[in-house]
């Protein structure tokens, strides 16, 4: 669950400078790495060459090196684009879960449980998000992180907000056949 997150962020947001032409990629490892030698060593090319990229003369790089260039360029750009994503919706944006799963509750002899199998696409606010990433970051198990949703889920789609099913108390979240988020 915790890799699932990470993965879906970098994927999202790396797409946006993998896109960009080999001129950039490169103009952005120079920067990383202040200068123009480092990045030539690291990709096993000549000075001049690395120069070339940069001011365009080259736009097409060798299949083996274009595999190198976005390898070195994913490493370097993954823990920035987590942290910007994660922080974005931890504090504004919230997460969407889109999940199928068996979800259920409990609450006063009276009311239905109905638990079954239900497929669903909530966005949960900042505090769950920031709540997610916070116990990802402790090193929490798949076990928290589903009580975590499943606490999120309770108050967003069970109780709406605190418009109905107030006496709601705990809800359940099992048999997680699919479960994806977006930032």
């Amino acid at each position: 669950m915790a890799t699932s997150t990470n993965d879906q962020a970098d994927s999202h947001m790396i797409k946006q400078l993998l896109l960009e032409p080999v001129r950039a990629r490169v103009r952005y490892l120079v920067k990383q790495l202040k200068g123009t030698r480092a990045v030539a060593q690291m990709l096993r090319i000549s000075q001049r060459t690395v120069e070339r990229y940069v001011k365009d003369q080259i736009k097409k790089p060798r299949p083996d090196l274009a595999a190198r260039l976005e390898r070195e360029v994913k490493r370097r750009w993954q823990p920035q684009v987590r942290a910007r994503a994660r922080q974005r919706a931890a504090t504004t944006g919230g997460i969407v879960i889109d999940t199928r799963a068996r979800l259920g509750y409990t609450a006063p002899i009276g009311s239905t449980d109905e638990f079954r199998i239900r497929h669903l696409t909530v966005a949960l606010p900042p505090q769950h998000a920031a709540r997610l990433f916070d116990a990802q970051q402790a090193g929490a198990g798949d076990q928290q992180l589903q009580q975590i949703v499943a606490e999120g889920l309770k108050e967003v789609y069970f109780q709406d907000g605190g418009r109905r099913a107030g006496s709601l108390d705990e809800v359940r979240f099992t048999d997680i056949e699919h479960l994806e988020f977006e930032l």
